[in-house]
């Protein structure tokens, strides 16, 4: 395989990661086929960072696959994971998560520092169900996920730190009997040093008169508070979308020059075709 395609496909899996971030996850309906292929557009309004003033538009058009096996998945909850426990009430699993580049010429308050490369995760999860709605359909879930961060200009990776992002969110599977699933969440996110060093450090050969030398710390990135909808409008027809809020008051690093904007706002919606699917069932 060639340099340049090899790159190109591992272009394609950063943002397929980075686009269900952005959008949020949906929760999973049961008798779904195991395996689907088709094709997911979509596109979103999102921060150029945690706490950045400046926010830009994401759009994607990819292949979409999904495997919705005992132990492997690839499904609504992420791009690729290893589900290692599943009960009625306790999921653990290996994940993934990410986020976009941003090219420091284009926002104004990073100009002249180092670019903002892909950040992968990679990490264990958690997920506890703590209560249930007596009908069925809703309960609230506690997660807890721990994951490494990487950042990646697709040729050379580094090591970024720890995030641990403790959520709990409620999730619907029929939400007001309209057949879309819904999930409301509410989590914090703590980082360590590499990661706030890799947002918010300003070494002093990048300081200038507005933007002083700032040494970064561990600790509370901010709180986010969002909302993800999942709606099928035929077997083979899926739409979805997803608001998130970012509160930053209170965070480690808030005095730092880079740190801009203590609320932040991110939205997003797509549509997924599947024009193949197995007749086989995945486990749910």
């Amino acid at each position: 395989m060639s340099g340049f395609l090899s790159r190109r496909l591992r272009t394609v899996a950063l943002m397929a990661t980075c686009l269900a971030v952005c959008l949020g996850p949906a929760v999973a309906r049961e008798g779904r086929p195991l395996f689907e292929l088709g094709v997911m557009a979509g596109g979103g309004y999102i921060p150029d960072y945690p706490a950045a003033d400046e926010s830009r538009f994401r759009g994607l058009a990819l292949p979409h696959i999904a495997y919705r096996g005992e132990i492997l998945r690839s499904d609504e909850k992420g791009l690729l994971r290893s589900r290692l426990i599943h009960t009625e009430d306790l999921e653990f699993d290996i994940s993934l998560n990410g986020s976009f580049p941003v090219d420091s010429d284009d926002n104004d308050d990073r100009n002249g520092l180092p670019d903002l490369d892909w950040l992968g995760e990679i990490g264990p999860r958690v997920q506890l169900t703590v209560a249930r709605a007596p009908a069925g359909g809703a309960k609230v879930d506690l997660e807890l996920p721990v994951r490494a961060v990487f950042s990646t200009d697709l040729s050379d990776w580094n090591y970024q730190g720890i995030v641990v992002a403790p959520e709990i969110a409620y999730q619907h599977e029929n939400f007001l009997g309209e057949k879309i699933q819904v999930k409301f969440g509410l989590g914090a996110s703590f980082a360590t040093v590499q990661l706030t060093e890799y947002f918010y450090e300003v070494a002093p050969q990048f300081a200038t008169a507005t933007r002083p030398a700032f040494s970064a710390e561990s600790g509370y990135l901010g709180t986010k508070v969002q909302l993800a909808a999942f709606k099928s409008f035929s077997s083979r027809w899926r739409g979805f979308a997803g608001l998130k809020v970012d509160l930053h008051h209170g965070a480690a690093n808030e005095d730092s020059p880079l740190f801009k904007d203590k609320t932040t706002f991110s939205a997003g919606l797509g549509i997924i075709w599947s024009f193949y699917q197995s007749e086989a069932r995945g486990v749910e």
